[in-house]
């Protein structure tokens, strides 16, 4: 996963920062926005590992964090859920005019209430997910409901919440209380997920019942069975990160692949916009061949010459593994290190020309096992008889033909 630090300015002004996640292997086929829980930020570890998820499944993941909170600027106390919900659409836009504009809306807890009346205004978003999120922002109240006598009666009051003090205004209370859920969510109008888990003791399963009633099909829910409200199990984070990015491929736009085949063993394909990124059939299996950003591409996939350098370190521990199989020696693992530069031949009479020069494969091999020092010079001969080793050192043609 490629991470970028991003900013944008929301419509007070203030600057948001955020992390932009990509797929190690891959342009996104899809951009998802990430909207994180009440009080939190985007650097809680569930929000990571659901974003991990997504981006294993090709999609960009942008995940911010609101007004007031972790890097952006502002101030909590002069926040409301409404300007969440701009925060929200503030930071879909920077995607749209940066990037590409997100196809898919996800939001934990209140992040959840958020992106479902935000959803309703973004005309290029497709599909929405909610992850423990209340069927009405007016439900946290019940997490300051101690406090809500002195937030009437000062205006104001400091709210301890998860170990960490946040002054809540009233202004803040009354947003909530305005904010109407049931009719967003029917007017909404979208794919839409439900995850809750039934043991949620914070945002109470019931609501998962109400948005799920609220809206319109197309509509799923998913039941996070033993997750808390946090999702504070890696397993339980990752998880919801693969089931969104599954259930979403029915809903957002993905490019299909035009399938390679050919009558050779190996099929490389290359479009003119794709820079060095090349996809190839090798076999039955699909992969991607690249070369690294410094040489002008993507870093997608190895580059041809490690390509070439795996082929040969597989084929040596291969050969080796076989003949100590056959020997009945206790080879318990062989590693191949292998890499491939161009230097000087050795004793060659003209060093200083470039010509010079020789393709070099160094290659390190580590054994494991009971092995006596015989056994291992052996065995290292035996690498060097290895076929991909003799195909490098044989004289190679290649026949290059027109293929209409």
């Amino acid at each position: 996963m490629q991470t970028n630090r991003v900013k944008f300015t929301n419509q007070q002004g203030q600057q948001l920062k955020g992390l932009l996640e990509l797929p190690i292997n891959q342009h996104p086929h899809n951009f998802v926005l990430f909207a994180h829980c009440f009080t939190c930020t985007k650097n809680l570890l569930a929000v990571k590992n659901i974003a991990r998820g997504l981006t294993a499944n090709g999609f960009g993941v942008l995940r911010f964090d609101f007004t007031g909170l972790g890097e952006s600027e502002g101030e909590f106390a002069d926040t409301n859920f409404s300007g969440n919900v701009e925060d929200v659409i503030a930071a879909a836009n920077f995607l749209d005019a940066t990037y590409k504009a997100p196809s898919l809306l996800v939001g934990h807890s209140l992040g959840g209430a958020a992106v479902l009346q935000a959803a309703a205004k973004l005309d290029f978003v497709t599909a929405v997910a909610t992850i423990g999120a209340p069927s009405h922002p007016e439900h946290v109240k019940h997490l300051f409901k101690s406090n809500l006598e002195e937030i009437k009666r000062n205006g104001k009051a400091v709210v301890n919440l998860s170990g960490r003090d946040f002054t809540i205004t009233r202004q803040f209370v009354k947003d909530l209380e305005q904010n109407a859920a049931k009719e967003n969510i029917q007017d909404l109008r979208k794919a839409l997920l439900v995850l809750h888990s039934p043991q949620d003791t914070i945002v109470g399963i019931q609501n998962a019942e109400e948005i799920y009633t609220a809206a319109h099909h197309p509509k799923s829910f998913i039941s996070l069975d033993g997750a808390d409200h946090l999702l504070s199990d890696k397993e339980d984070a990752t998880y919801v990160g693969n089931v969104i990015a599954n259930w979403a491929t029915r809903y957002v736009t993905i490019k299909a692949e035009t399938p390679l085949k050919s009558k050779q063993e190996v099929i490389a394909s290359l479009d003119s916009d794709a820079s060095f990124t090349t996809q190839m059939k090798v076999g039955d299996h699909l992969m991607v061949a690249d070369e690294p950003v410094s040489f002008g591409g993507q870093n997608f996939g190895p580059s041809p010459y490690e390509l070439v350098s795996a082929g040969l370190s597989a084929c040596t521990a291969m050969t080796v593994q076989m003949y100590a199989k056959r020997k009945n020696w206790p080879l318990e693992n062989i590693e191949v290190h292998t890499t491939y530069n161009k230097q000087h031949a050795v004793d060659c009479e003209h060093c200083e020309e470039p010509t010079a020069k020789i393709d070099t494969f160094h290659r390190f091999i580590k054994f494991t096992g009971n092995l006596d020092q015989k056994q291992i010079a052996r065995m290292l001969e035996i690498a060097d008889k290895c076929p991909v080793h003799k195909t490098l050192h044989s004289q190679t043609q290649v026949i290059t033909e027109f293929l209409d």
